[in-house]
């Protein structure tokens, strides 16, 4: 499987480009794309060679382009940036037609795991109170993080009348509804995300912890390897893990 890896001299690319050389998921590079590079590709236009998959680390402004080269090679594309906005979510549906697309907030196994226990806890809880707590290093710039918001998105499924309450200050009562989403910034903290469900006699907390960004990589690039022999449309994590 031959990768083309955009945003290769990212945090993130650099710990692909590692899980690369070690042939992990039978992954094989075919092009490292940054703008930053001195040599080798700067933009992915520059690359004409043979590729399976793209996998895209970079930043959502670029995704008009990145679909547009995805779509005009005919190559399956998974993309682990965050931050889209609504127009490009719609962009991304589209291309999606035309090719396999994998789109997550978050790549790490176990965040999709925990969405599947969490759904089936508010399921089983349906009085419970439930709460979300995130925390990231000091220099993540989005709050709450994609990863907090496809949190909540899993347990709206079960809760369809939920109503996203985005930190607390003030006065006033906690609503039945209500799911808070909490955003902690502190030192270099990878990722940590906990579900709090709790009643009046009982509370489950779920938790899961990255310790190191390799656990995106590996997600990325498990993701890339699911989606290789997959027709049209959109997958994420949860399409991963039920395979």
């Amino acid at each position: 499987m031959k990768i083309i890896l955009n945003g290769s001299n990212g945090r993130m690319g650099k710990e692909i480009l590692s899980l690369i050389s070690d042939g992990y998921a039978g992954a094989e590079l075919a092009c490292a794309v940054d703008i930053t590079n001195t040599d080798g590709c700067k933009s992915l236009s520059e690359f004409t060679g043979e590729a399976d998959c793209i996998v895209d680390f970079t930043h959502h402004s670029v995704t008009a382009d990145l679909l547009a080269y995805a779509t005009e090679r005919n190559l399956p594309l998974v993309i682990a940036t965050t931050g889209h906005s609504d127009e490009e979510k719609a962009a991304i549906e589209d291309a999606s037609k035309k090719i396999p697309v994998f789109l997550s907030a978050n790549m790490a196994v176990g965040v999709a795991i925990l969405v599947e226990i969490e759904k089936l806890v508010a399921k089983m809880m349906p009085d419970a109170d439930i709460e979300i707590v995130e925390t990231h290093h000091n220099r993540k710039v989005d709050a709450p993080s994609g990863t907090a918001l496809m949190l909540a998105n899993g347990l709206k499924e079960v809760r369809p009348d939920a109503n996203f309450v985005l930190g607390r200050s003030g006065f006033g009562k906690r609503e039945k509804n209500d799911i808070g989403i909490h955003a902690i910034r502190t030192g270099s903290v990878v990722g940590e995300h906990e579900v709090i469900i709790g009643t009046d006699a009982q509370t489950i907390t779920l938790k899961h912890s990255s310790h190191n960004r390799a656990v995106l990589g590996e997600g990325a690039l498990r993701a890339a390897a699911f989606l290789v022999s997959k027709p049209c449309g959109i997958y994420n994590m949860n399409d991963l893990i039920k395979e």
